[in-house]
């Protein structure tokens, strides 16, 4: 009797080892199946998304920023070239003299020539406003020059004034033989001297 009581007892404490091992086991299969393969849950498929459309965006945006960059350097070019062309345009307006025959005012096929490009640049810059100064040789009288210089500079406003350009953009005055442009005492200086100058305001 007492011998079947320590066999059953053996037997129990056996099951008992053995149901321990077999749990043992299963726990770490299951454990390392967990390891080896774990599927992307829905909410870091969605992170994973929202991060590449963050990308995305900061790249569009760089390259928004660099055409806005590239159209500021362009437009800031081209003004330069154009605040370039009106001073050139400008200094040639006011560097081309009309001349004028000695003790004459009448304007020749050369001064209208000259006074037509004046009167398209006035055009094209219609703010722009003209002072015309008249201008003779040393011979005559100052008296007589100043007048003669005042005739001239007013033929020359007033075929400007013919050509469209209004008579308040414009003004003359007289220098007479005060302010040649050549001192010599010969007929190219004075040919030079006898003139019509323009100065803008």
């Amino acid at each position: 009797m007492r011998a079947k009581q320590t066999g059953f007892g053996l037997l129990i404490i056996l099951f008992f080892i053995s149901g321990l091992f077999l749990f043992s086991c299963s726990k770490k299969e299951i454990k390392s199946e967990g390891i080896v393969s774990k599927p992307p849950t829905a909410t870091e498929d969605e992170a994973e998304k929202a991060k590449k459309r963050v990308r995305i965006k900061e790249q569009e945006a760089s390259e928004q920023a660099l055409r806005e960059k590239a159209l500021r350097e362009k437009a800031l070019r081209e003004e330069e070239a154009r605040r370039l062309k009106e001073a050139s345009d400008k200094a040639h307006f006011e560097s081309e003299d009309i001349y004028f025959e000695f003790d004459q005012y009448i304007l020749s096929d050369n001064a209208k020539q000259n006074l037509n490009k004046k009167a398209q640049w006035l055009k094209n810059f219609p703010t722009a406003k003209a002072v015309i100064e008249g201008h003779c040789d040393e011979r005559g009288s100052a008296e007589y020059n100043l007048a003669l210089g005042q005739k001239r500079a007013d033929a020359a406003m007033q075929y400007l004034v013919s050509l469209g350009i209004g008579a308040n953009r414009l003004s003359s005055v007289s220098f007479g033989e005060e302010k040649p442009i050549d001192t010599g005492s010969n007929e190219a200086a004075w040919a030079k001297n006898r003139r019509a100058h323009f100065v803008l305001k």
